[in-house]
């Protein structure tokens, strides 16, 4: 039997809790970002996903708090510290590197799924489809309000 090549190959506890922790990082991120640029949107055509903004900040923090659960039932200590957050004078720009970020963000969960799954982490998995369904509509209410379709991540990377 031919032995498998994908990415979750090899993967341990350890190895996911770390990989959860850059997740959780990126969590944080999203907290601030979303926190920051929904309140710096000026202009009627950006008071809608100011608005949508605001929600997912709060859904980024329970992400987070999910992510850190789950590091800590591995054994390990959730990290306290965010990416950088980009910031930009230009609302279409601030959006594109939400827009950015969430794309990086499913397709990370769409390989943690994966890596839970071949560990035999059923319930985290849960946990992470969870998030990804926020995700994913975070991604839908970015490319709606860039005036663009959301992107195809199964062809990317």
């Amino acid at each position: 039997m031919a032995a498998r090549k994908s990415n979750a190959d090899g993967i341990t506890r350890a190895k996911l809790a770390e990989l959860l922790n850059e997740d959780l990082a990126r969590e944080y991120q999203a907290i601030i970002a979303y926190v920051v640029y929904s309140q710096v949107l000026k202009g009627a055509e950006y008071m809608s996903i100011a608005d949508q903004l605001e929600m997912h900040a709060k859904q980024e923090l329970e992400h987070a708090l999910i992510i850190s659960r789950q590091i800590d039932y591995l054994g390990k200590m959730p990290t306290v510290t965010p990416k950088p957050v980009r910031v930009s004078s230009k609302p279409k720009e601030m959006l594109r590197f939400d827009l950015a970020n969430e794309n990086e963000t499913i397709r990370n969960y769409r390989e943690r799924v994966r890596q839970c799954e071949q560990l035999g982490e059923f319930a985290m998995a849960e946990q992470i489809r969870g998030i990804l369904v926020n995700e994913q509509d975070h991604q839908i209410d970015l490319a709606t309000a860039l005036g663009q379709d959301p992107p195809d991540l199964t062809k990317q990377r």
